[in-house]
């Protein structure tokens, strides 16, 4: 299993939301860089961003910042929030990045996500953002709600070349109280693609739990720079 540290984008700054409530913003820094050279310093393989202008904009908005990123630590970077069309992907990868990940765009454009599938340069680069509200999909930064079940999605691509599904429960992001591993588990259980999970990890113990399901790994934010858990711990416990 691999941590998954993350790096959440707002008006250039690294900050975090909770619940993904745009109007509880804590703010950590304002050099993602150099904040991604501590996560790869301290060992990390992967570093989990999100453009959270772009989620709400459906822009991407900071591709400047990713790039810098890519091109300045060796960390495997997977970037969300923003990117609704294959162009904005192909700038993606091409500046670097390692897998994008696709939310709303999937969601609402359902026969173009499909079609990218066909293409077998996108074979293990995407990654299916599963952000659920009470067990239904939330897109558009989270501001809007669809009848459509996480579940159900992660049946129907199961079969599919993505790279991954990371699965967030939007009731425990940022909260630091606990992911929510019952939900974890039966996505899992019910699609072939490796399912990342997200969203309420605050402890070691934390992980500990997410360590016995069978998944890809973790990401973990607010509990790094808040220092409920030190990276060095967290990547020794998924990890080793």
């Amino acid at each position: 299993m691999y941590l998954f540290p993350a790096i959440d984008l707002r008006g250039g700054n690294v900050v975090r939301l909770l619940k993904g409530d745009y109007n509880e913003q804590t703010t950590y820094g304002n050099d993602p860089l150099a904040q991604a050279q501590v996560f790869e310093a301290a060992g990390s393989t992967w570093l989990h961003t999100v453009d959270l202008d772009g989620a709400k904009e459906g822009r991407m908005v900071h591709l400047p910042q990713i790039a810098s990123i890519c091109k300045n630590t060796k960390l495997k970077v997977e970037i969300g929030g923003g990117i609704r069309n294959t162009q904005t992907i192909d700038k993606l990868l091409d500046a670097g990045v390692e897998r994008v990940i696709l939310g709303t765009a999937a969601m609402q454009n359902w026969e173009w996500f499909a079609g990218l599938m066909e293409h077998e340069k996108y074979h293990n680069r995407i990654v299916l953002g599963l952000d659920a509200r009470k067990g239904k999909i939330a897109v558009a930064g989270w501001l809007e709600t669809l009848e459509t079940t996480a579940l159900e999605v992660a049946i129907k691509v199961s079969d599919w070349p993505l790279a991954a599904i990371v699965f967030t429960d939007i009731a425990t992001d940022g909260t630091l109280k606990g992911p929510n591993v019952e939900s974890t588990l039966e996505i899992a259980q019910a699609t072939k693609v490796p399912v990342i999970a997200s969203g309420g990890v605050g402890t070691l113990d934390h992980l500990r739990e997410l360590r016995k399901l069978p998944i890809q790994g973790s990401i973990v934010g607010r509990a790094l720079y808040e220092d409920t858990m030190i990276i060095d711990d967290a990547i020794a416990v998924l990890e080793k």
